[in-house]
């Protein structure tokens, strides 16, 4: 049977979750701005796949070209532009179709010809007083270099300079690091129309005021562009170096990475676009886009609302765990029973006071905890100096290799340091992506320790955005494997065993293998079997292969997956047995849920591994069993909720169509919507239907 059959590449599989992302724009139901926000998500998201993904197929194809061996990388190269160029025109129109619709609202995003007046007026004193000291022009000479001047995320206006028959060319940098990207305009006639301009235009509307008295010109012209670069980099292990210095040189190698991606305006010369892709060393490899006026629409991922508030989603008030209310700190709560958090439905406010309380409660001896990402202003950080300043022993593992967030990890790292928290690091090429903390506590002359395993980073921002599920619990036979997994991280390659825990790389690849086996060998014998996954991306080969023997024997097999999905359903003969649904709603789904039926005794796992070889083989996670029955069922009922979806859910399918679960004669379920009312229930009974 064929590879293509069998695998979708993961990148195209990819860039259909990111279409997913776009439906979200286009879909009517979503209100006007959070529509528009959605295109600032598939502008970022897509702006990732640059740095990591397509840089990933580029360097394979020059591998393999340095090897004279034979590689369908190039095609794969060719089928993913296609696709990008595909979505791209849909984006431009769907972002023309929300103009009309803002407008309609009486919310305009206008350009720097269509201001008035007074506009004009305001607008010159705005650049004197808040842009102009940001502004320095870089003129492009023979000996300018760009890829060492560029930055990644930044978009530039490139200046035509002409004076007759002569031309100079310079860059200016939007400095939307330092003002917001959309500035408000002074109110014109009716008063409730409402005006907005990006900064890119306010730049093309003052260009005079940069160059007049420096340049002799006739005519200066405007045009935007943006480079995007490899996002990878080498880690040296000189045995010399520390941690904290290899990822400090490695983050300078990105800074001066190849470029991957130059996009830039339709109408520019083509004696500057040629002028620009020479300069920045582009080969046929790399992506070369012309597009719009606009780029770097990440940046409407905060588009602000000047209109009514129906134009947002209604908000959903965090919910309070109740258990936390009837005892007199956290540590009793989760002493008497374990706690599952959903975020965003619960508040993170538990976690952030459980950890406080344990900064200066005079019982607590040590805390050990491990991150990922974290949040700009940190309390968890905070209260982990608190700790050590109240002579408690703060052990904290930093993950210096957590993708785009290595700078604020190594600023962190120092700061913990400096204030006398104990600092580890994971070693060169194995991550430590598991959310874990231990707090050992003093109790009447006993150790009690708890502990927290979860799907999501301790970071206060993204537990408002990102579904992921917290376990905190004093279950003893739990509390000592996290030990041992912190035990495990300090020394990788000491051997270690685990019974109630699943970690990656130890177990995990094992363990799942036996879960598969178990519903096959279950389904042979006439015995309930199937299998629930709610990961983010799987393209685990071996994994899925098991999975595709498990739908041969007749296992029923549901997945929910985010974003990547190598594995094909719906095929006769491999995979006709397990059906791949996909939601993409106001919130990101990042929790992974395993759910084997073990013939009706159900074995819930949640886990912070998605199911990719890197996951599995090549960092920490830790996945974990559910054993409190109410917590269990709990989860069980979320994912039905999910899994029944009539709004949100897309299928994913061989042909990629992301074709809308049909609804049908079912009731109208929006999975979000309905775990919301559902954990509201359970904390407010009173509000039950």
């Amino acid at each position: 049977m064929s590879q293509d059959r069998l695998y979708t590449e993961k990148e195209i599989s990819w860039l259909s979750f990111n279409e997913r992302v776009l439906q979200e724009a286009v879909d009517k139901r979503n209100p006007l701005i959070e529509r528009m926000r959605f295109l600032g998500i598939y502008s970022n998201n897509l702006e990732e796949f640059y740095k990591i993904r397509f840089a990933d197929v580029k360097r394979r194809i020059l591998i393999n070209e340095e090897r004279g061996t034979a590689s369908s990388s190039r095609q794969l190269l060719k089928r993913i532009e296609s696709k990008v160029a595909k979505l791209d025109q849909e984006f431009d129109s769907l972002y023309n179709e929300l103009l009309l619709e803002m407008a309609r609202n009486q919310i305009f995003l206008i350009n720097e010809r269509q201001i008035s007046p007074n506009q004009q007026i305001w607008l010159r004193q705005f650049f004197r007083q808040q842009l102009r000291q940001h502004i320095t022009p870089i003129l492009i000479t023979p000996e300018t270099d760009l890829v060492e001047f560029l930055k990644d995320d930044y978009t530039y206006l490139a200046v035509e300079i002409i004076k007759g028959q002569n031309i100079q060319y310079a860059l200016l940098e939007i400095p939307s690091g330092k003002q917001p990207r959309f500035v408000h305009l002074p109110p014109e006639m009716p008063k409730r129309r409402k005006s907005m301009i990006l900064l890119d235009n306010i730049l093309r509307y003052c260009l005079d005021e940069i160059f007049k008295g420096f340049f002799d010109y006739d005519q200066l012209n405007a045009y935007a562009m943006k480079m995007t670069r490899d996002a990878e980099y080498d880690l040296t292990t000189e045995m010399e170096s520390s941690m904290l210095e290899l990822m400090s040189s490695s983050l300078k190698q990105r800074l001066n990475a190849e470029p991957v991606r130059f996009v830039y305006q339709r109408n520019m010369p083509d004696e500057m676009v040629e002028l620009l892709r020479k300069k920045l060393g582009l080969s046929s490899d790399d992506s070369v886009i012309a597009g719009g006026r606009y780029h770097n629409f990440k940046d409407f991922i905060k588009f602000p609302n000047e209109g009514n508030k129906n134009l947002l989603n209604k908000p959903m008030p965090r919910l309070r765990h109740r258990r936390f209310d009837n005892f007199r700190n956290g540590f009793d709560a989760i002493r008497e029973k374990d706690v599952l958090l959903y975020y965003p439905y619960y508040t993170f406010e538990h976690t952030i006071e459980l950890l406080r309380q344990a900064s200066f409660d005079p019982n607590v001896l040590t805390i050990k905890i491990n991150i990922y990402r974290v949040a700009k202003d940190s309390r968890i950080i905070e209260s982990m100096i608190h700790a050590a300043h109240n002579g408690k022993k703060v052990t904290v593992v930093v993950e210096l290799q957590a993708r785009f967030d290595e700078e604020a990890n190594i600023h962190w790292a120092k700061h913990l340091t400096e204030a006398g928290v104990h600092v580890i690091f994971s070693a060169p090429g194995l991550k430590i992506h598991a959310k874990l903390f231990i707090i050992s506590r003093l109790e009447q002359g006993e150790i009690i320790r708890y502990a927290h395993i979860g799907t999501g980073n301790f970071n206060e921002k993204t537990a408002r955005l990102y579904t992921d599920y917290s376990l905190l619990t004093a279950n003893q036979q739990i509390t000592n494997e996290v030990r041992r997994v912190f035990n495990f991280i300090e020394n990788p390659y000491r051997p270690v065993n685990f019974e109630n825990l699943m970690v990656s790389p130890q177990n995990s690849r094992t363990r799942l293998t036996q879960l598969i086996d178990r519903e096959i060998s279950n389904v042979q014998a006439c015995k309930a079997a199937a299998i629930l996954l709610k990961i983010n991306n799987l393209d685990d080969k071996e994994l899925i292969n098991r999975l595709y023997d498990a739908s041969n024997a007749g296992v029923k097999i549901r997945l929910l997956i985010r974003g990547m999905c190598s594995l094909v359903p719906g095929q006769a003969n491999f995979s006709e047995n397990i059906q791949v649904t996909s939601i993409v709603d106001r919130f990101l789904e990042h929790d992974r849920v395993y759910v084997f039926s073990n013939n009706g005794n159900e074995e819930v796992f949640i886990s912070s591994a998605d199911w990719m070889t890197r996951n599995i083989d090549f960092r920490i996670e830790v996945a974990v069993k559910l054993v409190d029955q109410q917590l269990k069922q709990r989860v069980l009922d979320i994912l039905e909720l999910q899994f029944n979806d009539t709004v949100k859910a897309r299928y994913i399918d061989k042909e990629l169509t992301n074709r809308y679960v049909p609804r049908g004669n079912k009731r109208k379920i929006q999975a979000q919507l309905a775990v919301y009312d559902y954990l509201k229930s359970i904390e407010h009974p009173e509000t039950r239907a």
